[in-house]
């Protein structure tokens, strides 16, 4: 359920509004336990998470770091690499 809250933070370019909101989704979820609320909860789960999206924003704005950007291809290259270690390689 939690697979696209991801790091966002040093990476250039930085994240994206999507990445962001994502996240924010994936938390959301998380956090209510439904995958989709029902029309009644529509409006406050949509709420939640634009707002935590905001506040993501505004964190990922005011983080400082003196370490390198990483690239998103290279961490998405490592990050296939480790799972083929842990789970095998697809044939």
């Amino acid at each position: 359920m939690c697979r696209n809250i991801k790091t966002l933070f040093n990476f250039d370019p930085p994240a994206t509004k999507d990445e962001i909101y994502a996240s924010s989704l994936q938390y959301v979820r998380k956090v209510s336990g439904f995958r989709k609320p029902s029309k009644h909860n529509e409006t406050t789960f949509e709420t939640a998470i634009n707002e935590i999206a905001q506040i993501t924003r505004q964190l990922l704005n005011s983080l400082e770091t003196d370490s390198p950007s990483k690239n998103r291809e290279e961490e998405a290259a490592k990050a296939k690499l480790r799972a083929q270690k842990r789970f095998g390689s697809e044939t």
